[in-house]
């Protein structure tokens, strides 16, 4: 479960449940600190965001404790998922530069 205490984000949410009908498919939200909306991203979905203020305090509320051995990405530019990012200069983490496609991943994922 995720929401902004401070600013504003673009928040993705990507099916990663190979098999689904919709896998590979993204929804968007703009999740701010006005409207107090929130987001629960279930299992087999990933999670990421665009900081779209000058700041943003970004909540989570987790099913379990936080382990690093399980966290695994993909490309936030992957093509074959084709996320609408905003325009303008986006930065990111080296992590996220280095990250494989999902395509490249989705024999490995648990859902």
């Amino acid at each position: 479960l995720v929401r902004v205490a401070r600013g504003s984000v673009l928040d993705v949410v990507v099916d990663i449940r190979v098999g689904s009908p919709t896998f590979g498919d993204w929804e968007a939200a703009v999740l701010d600190d006005e409207r107090g909306l929130q987001l629960w991203i279930p299992p087999g979905f990933a999670h990421g965001f665009c900081v779209l203020s000058e700041v943003a305090d970004f909540v989570y509320k987790c099913t379990s404790y936080y382990d690093p051995a399980t966290e695994a990405g993909f490309s936030f530019a992957d093509p074959d998922v084709g996320i609408e990012w905003p325009e303008g200069e986006l930065i990111y983490s080296q992590r996220d530069r280095d990250a494989p496609r999902l395509a490249e991943i989705a024999d490995s994922l648990p859902f």
